[in-house]
């Protein structure tokens, strides 16, 4: 399948990959057509996605059942008066539906908004008139259903709705019992490879979430995510710890994944559970496994050694930087490195330690193939080893990368700050060291100003991890009459630890001898947990608006 795409596979060093690596992108490109009908054709009893719970569930779908499933659900869609460029919404958790309406849409030309089952009344209202959404499949989560039947009547283009599960409210459909129904013929849609497939909304840190516009080339940019970082293969498992509202599913849990032939593993968790999660892995004999590094740091203190993890053959970590701490000891534990990626919602991945790049723990890596990148100042001009700037995508008129997102929609004032002089600024900062690797410092809305000093939330979390009371912890700003804004920590403690002024000020001394000491947080608060995405993503937008709330 990748010789479709690559006239060349195999690389004898980074620097032959960086310079030498090409992707094709053929005209009329439709991921499930040309992908997962394309695998089945090959072969009817391939394997493509095994579906798990906690509760015991394991069912193995193959690319072929994939490929008949789609198809009843996109004549269900039709038949629904879904046609070519409307918009649908999904809200599927990890059910093998999900999976099933992704490909469903993609076939019939419709744009799938991926969506978490976290939505408020408000959220949903927002983005079914920002999208004009025409039709929401949705699990059948109490919640997510009384915000629903609260939000249809002040959603202008909102068609129809339709639940995946028992509980099946009036005037709802019901998903399962009837698209299963349709034909599993479906004559083949024809798109342009610039037709809008995919549309994310960001998480709305700043201001109201953004429309994300990906087009049908998408899937093939993901190729450098899952064959070159994620290093998956051809019929083995591989699991990405991400809900399918996340743009982190696209990542790792359906096109570069397929594109290689891997088996997807949907991992179908109520709640992350780090023993339910160990168990899982030894159980099914993973092969591949992307995780944030939050979770990594979990299934560190659940006793790691206990299980056996003979089977993985590569870990890799992405939607938040590494900290040295967990790689030094998930190394020890397991004997497996752990390789950073970096990139947006907007993008596959961007930098990454790929084979070939020794890898300095807390660095980034280096710049993907197909992707000229740099790290400007606020006026665009490169900056120096060693100087934090922006970092950017540049020479666009000259070569456009296949997975970078097509614009803002309908978001001018946000496409003018992000697509200037031939370059797309990603809004996160690093700085690159003489060698080349990049090390990723934060948002541009993350980096905390304190007294003339300009410090990265992720090198103070980096030094606080090093102390033993700190399980996980979160670094912001926090608003100060003198300073502008000071370093704050929220910290959960380990087991065996107790908050206390004594350990503030341990913790606080031990920053100061690890890190320069103007970037000890002088503000330490314990907490239970800290807010997280359904991923794992730590939201410390969260933090700093209830630290400005306060």
């Amino acid at each position: 399948m990748l010789e479709k795409f690559l006239p060349r596979i195999e690389f004898d060093s980074y620097e032959d990959f960086k310079q030498n690596y090409k992707v094709n992108v053929p005209d009329k490109f439709n991921f499930a057509f040309d992908v997962v009908d394309g695998w089945a054709e090959l072969d009817e009893n391939k394997p493509a996605l095994l579906y798990c719970d906690d509760f015991g569930t394991r069912k193995m779908y193959t690319f072929e059942d994939l490929r008949l499933l789609s198809n009843k659900a996109a004549n269900f869609f039709i038949d629904n008066g879904i046609k070519k460029g409307d918009r649908v919404m999904l809200m599927l958790k990890q059910r093998a539906e999900a999976w099933i309406c992704i490909l469903a849409l993609c076939k019939i030309g419709a744009v799938c908004i991926p969506a978490t089952f976290q939505l408020t009344t408000k959220d949903i209202v927002y983005r079914c008139n920002a999208a004009n959404i025409k039709m929401i499949v949705s699990v059948d989560d109490d919640q997510i259903i009384k915000s629903m039947c609260e939000a249809k009547n002040e959603c202008s283009t909102l068609d129809k709705l339709a639940i995946v599960g028992e509980n099946i409210p009036e005037g709802f459909i019901d998903f399962r019992n009837t698209y299963c129904n349709y034909s599993d013929e479906l004559l083949r849609i024809y798109n342009e490879t610039t037709d809008p497939m995919l549309l994310y909304f960001s998480s709305g840190t700043t201001g109201m979430p953004k429309m994300i516009l990906h087009n049908y080339a998408y899937p093939i940019g993901h190729i450098l995510t899952a064959k070159y970082w994620q290093h998956t293969e051809e019929g083995k498992l591989h699991l990405t710890m991400s809900d399918s509202g996340w743009a982190k599913f696209a990542w790792g849990k359906i096109y570069g994944q397929w594109i290689c032939g891997a088996v997807i593993v949907a991992y179908d968790n109520i709640k992350f559970d780090a023993k339910n999660t160990l168990e899982l892995i030894q159980e099914i004999k993973l092969s591949t496994f992307c995780a944030p590094p939050t979770i990594f740091r979990f299934l560190i203190k659940e006793d790691i050694s206990k299980y056996d993890f003979s089977s993985i053959k590569h870990c890799c970590i992405a939607g938040e930087p590494l900290n040295p701490e967990v790689f030094y000891k998930f190394k020890e534990l397991t004997g497996l490195t752990l390789t950073e990626g970096f990139g947006q919602t907007e993008t596959p991945v961007l930098l990454a330690n790929y084979d070939g790049v020794e890898i300095k723990p807390g660095s980034t890596g280096k710049p993907s193939p197909d992707f000229d990148i740099d790290i400007v100042d606020e006026n665009g001009n490169s900056c120096e080893d060693g100087i934090v700037g922006s970092i950017v995508i540049k020479n666009l008129s000259k070569h456009y990368p296949a997975g970078l997102f097509q614009g803002y929609q309908e978001d001018e004032a946000a496409n003018a700050r992000a697509f200037n002089n031939d370059s797309y600024n990603t809004g996160d900062t690093a700085w690159r060291d003489a060698d080349g690797y990049y090390w990723f410092v934060g948002r541009n809305d993350d980096v905390i100003k304190c007294s003339g000093y300009r410090i990265g939330p992720f090198e103070v979390e980096s030094a606080l991890m090093t102390h033993p009371s700190v399980l996980e912890c979160a670094v912001t700003a926090a608003p100060d009459p003198v300073r502008g804004q000071v370093v704050k920590a929220t910290i959960v403690l380990a087991k065996g630890f107790t908050a206390s002024d004594e350990l503030k000020k341990e913790i606080q001394n031990h920053v100061k001898k690890v890190t320069a000491p103007y970037k000890y947080p002088r503000i330490v608060e314990f907490v239970d947990e800290l807010p997280k995405t359904i991923s794992g993503k730590i939201k410390r937008s969260t933090i700093r608006k209830n630290e400005n709330n306060g």
